[in-house]
């Protein structure tokens, strides 16, 4: 806090954000009591813990006359790592491998980590902490050894961008397959390079030009095929060729001119944290700006500490962690969440203050949260603004030819106001990694003939993810169209309701089969549709002819209750089948 009374000027106070009235009046050297007394006559009622709203400062100055400035908390904290033009230096490169499993990355990863890290001190063993590096030719590199694409775009859908390359990891005797795909998509949705590696050329059947075509129908056209996407034949089981992959990082460094300062405060991002039993709350983070030291107070998102001890990835203790390194940190008031900012501050007070006001910014905040993800209706009132928008979907349907023929027309759809991006398409249901694409990258799901499971509909509702399915393809492509024109008419939307179990089958005489069931979620009622499901497989949709509990004829049975169900115009239950109610009902698209 500050004060400037000079030249007859109205005298000013600085304070930041979430500042209580007490230390306000202690640093300003006046009686709380008193100006609690002032504002009460004023009909502010105010204790000496009310923090200072602008309301509150402005008849602060109106009684004391000294004008308040109220500093934002969180403009102070992004500044705190600002970088000087004129300070910044080159960095290492920060570098993430993905690709289709069994194509090699792990395998990959090991091979770059024991020809460059093991065998040294510590006896060769590594700490897994969830990044490491690699000295080539005098310069580092660091690798973020994540379990796939899905950890990559989580970080991404928290607003966190750790990687500064992607090294796209395609078996030469394989190709291009479904999670090729996948980490294409979600590379292309980060905006970050991709460097291809064709990897097991030593196998038998091995045809790098082959998988080299196939990324072509992909958007991805290497250097040998007249394109401008660096690959790298190589073998991760013999080693070979790992010197020119790592020359090429190189080479791409260069051309992105990565620079930060090591001269302020350390910011970076937390790739993943843990609980340990003897050292308490640990998280490996990955230092973007500055310099981290031990001893440094810091917060990250809603977590504060002090770093009581840094680690690389040997265990080793450090005294500091510059730009581009990753680092273990020990000292978390919790265990912070993947993906967190992390930022060092002046003090642990300060860090204090900052983690306590954003919580209580979160509290006030929770009833008044809306979804920021774009829904097709709220895609037509971004357009009435004035506003220019990208569409991004994802196409999951239950056959190739309806996935390629969506991924032909879609994008024709485009106007100068919106224009529809594919982001990733695939067969098959909606998956878990596509909500998070989705997340991420403000996406809507369509599906195509297809069913999304339960687990995957409440995934979307808790990400704010608008799935449709459809089965006819030109009332997919109406949507779309009448979203981009703002002509939505009500939709029909499906509430789920509850699920049961058949236990045992019966004949009954006249009634035909009736299932015997154990409702195992939510409630089954007299008027819903069900669907019958076998495994994964839909085998029915209808409607109830009956339902009874014990001998009585019923409306509804809840979870934990026994029923006898009986499906009408259906023939052929099974013992282990599941009955899944649902409604459907017609409702604005805004409802959605």
């Amino acid at each position: 806090m500050s004060t400037n009374d000079q030249n007859n000027e109205t005298p000013k106070a600085q304070i930041r954000e979430g500042t209580n009235l007490k230390d306000f009046c202690d640093n300003l050297g006046v009686r709380a009591r008193d100006l609690i007394e002032a504002l009460n006559k004023q009909g502010i009622k105010v204790g000496v813990n009310h923090d200072i709203t602008k309301d509150i400062a402005s008849l602060i100055t109106k009684i004391s006359g000294v004008a308040i400035e109220i500093t934002s908390i969180e403009d102070e904290v992004s500044q705190l790592a600002t970088a000087d033009p004129e300070e910044l230096v080159p960095r290492s490169p920060v570098v993430t491998i993905m690709g289709h499993v069994d194509h090699g990355k792990t395998t990959l990863l090991d091979a770059i980590r024991e020809s460059n890290i093991v065998n040294k001190e510590f006896g060769g063993i590594t700490q897994h902490i969830g990044a490491y590096r690699v000295d080539y030719k005098g310069n580092s590199i660091t690798f973020i050894d994540t379990p796939g694409h899905e950890a990559f775009t989580r970080l991404r859908a928290r607003g966190a961008n750790a990687t500064d390359i992607v090294i796209l990891v395609v078996a030469a005797d394989d190709g291009v397959m479904p999670q090729t795909k996948e980490a294409i998509n979600h590379a292309k949705a980060a905006g970050v390079p991709i460097l291809v590696a064709v990897n097991k050329i030593d196998t038998t059947g091995a045809d790098p030009d082959k998988a080299k075509q196939q990324l072509s129908k992909e958007g991805l056209l290497v250097e040998d095929w007249g394109g401008d996407v660096v690959s790298v034949d190589v073998s991760a089981k013999e080693k070979t060729n790992l010197d020119a992959l790592l020359e090429m990082i190189g080479l791409i460094s260069e051309m992105l001119e990565l620079k930060g300062n090591p001269n302020v405060p350390a910011q970076g991002v937390v790739l993943e944290a843990r609980l340990d039993a003897q050292k308490g709350p640990m998280a490996t983070v990955i230092i973007q700006q500055g310099t981290l030291y031990q001893g440094d107070a810091f917060i990250s998102g809603t977590r504060f500490g002090k770093a009581r001890a840094l680690f690389d990835e040997h265990g080793k203790p450090l005294k500091q962690a510059g730009l581009s390194m990753p680092v273990e940190v020990m000292g978390f008031s919790d265990v912070p969440q993947a993906g967190d900012l992390f930022q060092a501050v002046l003090d642990l007070e300060t860090a204090k203050h900052i983690v306590s006001y954003r919580l209580l910014k979160i509290k006030e905040d929770a009833p008044q949260q809306r979804n920021e993800h774009l829904t097709l209706d709220q895609l037509f009132k971004a357009i009435e603004g004035g506003d220019t928008k990208e569409l991004s979907l994802i196409i999951k349907g239950d056959v190739h030819g309806s996935v390629d023929t969506l991924n032909d027309i879609l994008p024709n759809l485009s106007t100068e106001q919106v224009t529809v991006k594919i982001l990733h398409s695939a067969t098959g249901n909606v998956t878990e990694q596509d909500i998070v694409l989705a997340s991420a990258s403000n996406a809507i799901i369509l599906g195509y003939n297809i069913k999304p499971l339960q687990n995957i509909l409440d995934l979307a509702k808790s990400e704010h993810v608008e799935i449709r399915t459809y089965t006819v393809i030109y009332q997919l492509m109406d949507d779309i169209k009448k979203a981009m024109h703002g002509l939505l008419d009500p939709v029909l939307k499906e509430t789920y309701l509850g699920r049961a179990q058949i236990k045992r089958v019966f004949l009954i005489p006249r009634a035909g089969e009736v299932a015997g069931c154990l409702v195992m979620d939510g409630k089954i009622t007299r008027k819903s549709n069900v669907r019958l499901l076998r495994g994964e497989e839909v085998i029915h949709e209808g409607r109830i002819s009956s339902l009874k509990h014990l001998k009585n004829n019923v409306t509804e049975v809840k979870k934990d209750h026994e029923c006898g169900i009986g499906l009408d115009r259906f023939k052929g239950i099974q013992e282990g089948d599941i009955i899944e109610a649902y409604i459907i009902e017609k409702v604005a698209p805004a409802e959605l």
